[in-house]
């Protein structure tokens, strides 16, 4: 991952990022995690390891972050398939899908996994509700005023009016 950052974006950084945080949870997983860079937290740290896709390509529900935060490099054939859909997911056939997602889940480790069977023939993207980072950054600002100082070992008794 480190290879991959760089200074800055592509131009249209933040319309990539929008169409990554539209694309299809494949599999949900239920974890909290931190930057793996930084350290830090940041607005996809809940389910992170969650897999999704646009039918086409794979990523993780964190990946994300890092394109907009770190402006991590993308494929060029992954820029031109986006650009080519004009920044929108894609409605998702299960017929041409299912035997895609069926021959994935084991080479990502989920070889127990349950094959899919759809029963739409066809998904459309819905919006998920997706903060962006001003948003979660803001949010982080308003957690931290809102922190009792001290140890998070044991309450702190509430100080005296003087």
């Amino acid at each position: 991952m480190r290879d991959a950052v760089r200074p800055a974006g592509e131009p249209d950084e933040a319309d990539l990022v929008a169409y990554l945080d539209a694309g299809y949870i494949l599999i949900d997983v239920m974890e909290a995690g931190r930057d793996v860079l930084t350290g830090s937290r940041h607005r996809h740290a809940l389910g992170c390891s969650s897999l999704v896709s646009d039918g086409t390509w794979l990523w993780r529900l964190d990946f994300p972050h890092y394109v907009e935060t770190h402006h991590v490099a993308l494929p060029e054939a992954f820029i031109a398939h986006v650009r080519g859909l004009d920044y929108q997911m894609p409605a998702l056939v299960t017929e041409r899908f299912a035997p895609r997602y069926n021959e994935t889940l084991p080479l990502v480790g989920w070889a127990s996994a349950v094959p899919w069977q759809p029963t739409a023939a066809v998904l459309e993207p819905e919006q998920r509700p997706v903060a962006d980072k001003a948003e979660f950054d803001a949010a982080m600002l308003i957690e931290q005023r809102n922190r009792p100082h001290g140890r998070w070992t044991r309450p702190r008794k509430p100080r005296r009016e003087r």
